[in-house]
């Protein structure tokens, strides 16, 4: 039997970084859509690019996503790629919104005209829900969304339910909340404090700047998360999930056990920034996972404190093995 093949975009990014390992582990021909740049971003997928097959394709082109669809001839569709960082999403709203909702039409209508017969799963965020109505929020939680990024997320949620009722294509969503690890970019507020411990503990900065140490979301490690996506397509009907630890914790709690982690008070360190409160706040952020348990029997396997301790060590043993070299330049 032929190995099945899976077309991911964002594959450069944290997220689909894992999801291309994972699928690779479970033996399949991957292929990853690349936007066309000057300078190429392959940092997280450098030990993978012997093993999977970069595409060309962008979400604002709609040929380009029909090109790499009919060269891939895929089983299984992930769309990872959106305009991901929620502050930018007030500075670029409509650019944000051609990625994040109009991008996801372009590529199922692409999928729907090429290759129908595969299976499609569209990343959903916790975003969306923004202002709660209920908490812990579910897959049948009102969405109230806080930013441009959320209110675009919404768009792709609902686009992607309506090409599943249209035109009968398995495509499920994943409502998924925060998902860390050591491959999250520098400008997210988790790795921004795991590496801002780091380089406090090795001496090059003394002080870290954030906002409101009382935001409490769900975090989870993002290596877990990729599993559920793939759990999603395998389901003899599409449908979708919300994926969550079940726990909920504060900023705060968050920079307490990384400053712990390399034996720091973090009240020595840490000056609120007003820069960094959004225009709209989103307070608090609590998964209800209980049909995705139910249905794809998937539990997390990294606990809160597990993930924090995991991303300190990797930016301290990353700036450990960078200062040598460092003052060997100097």
């Amino acid at each position: 039997m032929a190995a099945k093949t899976a077309f991911i975009t964002g594959i450069t990014g944290q997220d689909g970084s894992y999801l291309a390992e994972f699928l690779l582990a479970q033996g399949y021909r991957v292929c990853g859509m690349v936007r066309r740049a000057s300078t190429e971003n392959f940092e997280r997928i450098e030990h993978l690019r012997g093993q999977v097959e970069l595409v060309q394709g962008d979400l604002l082109d709609s040929s380009s996503l029909a090109q790499a669809l009919t060269y891939a001839k895929p089983d299984e569709v992930y769309n990872l790629a959106a305009m991901s960082f929620v502050p930018t999403s007030w500075q670029q709203p409509v650019l944000t919104a051609e990625f994040t909702a109009l991008g996801v039409t372009r590529l199922l209508d692409a999928l729907r005209q090429c290759c129908p017969q595969a299976r499609f799963y569209q990343a959903s965020s916790s975003e969306m829900f923004g202002k709660v109505h209920e908490t812990p929020q579910s897959e049948t939680t009102p969405f109230h969304p806080r930013s441009p990024y959320g209110v675009a997320k919404v768009y792709g949620h609902y686009i992607t339910l309506n090409y599943r009722e249209s035109y009968d294509l398995f495509a499920c969503s994943g409502i998924l909340f925060n998902h860390e690890s050591p491959r999250r970019g520098l400008e997210f507020v988790t790795r921004k404090i795991t590496h801002g411990v780091a380089r406090i503990a090795h001496g090059l900065d003394r002080e870290l700047r954030l906002g409101n140490l009382q935001a409490k979301r769900d975090w989870g490690f993002a290596g877990d998360y990729v599993r559920a996506m793939w759990l999603m397509l395998q389901q003899e009907e599409a449908d979708d999930f919300v994926i969550g630890t079940g726990e909920t914790h504060t900023v705060e709690e968050f920079v307490r056990l990384a400053f712990t982690r390399v034996g720091l008070d973090w009240r020595k360190h840490v000056v609120i920034d007003p820069q960094f409160h959004r225009p709209a706040e989103v307070d608090l952020l609590l998964a209800n996972p209980a049909k995705a348990r139910r249905d794809l029997g998937w539990t997390p396997s990294v606990s809160f404190p597990e993930l924090v301790a995991m991303m300190v060590d990797e930016d301290m043993a990353a700036l450990g093995q960078a200062m040598p070299r460092q003052r060997r330049a100097a």
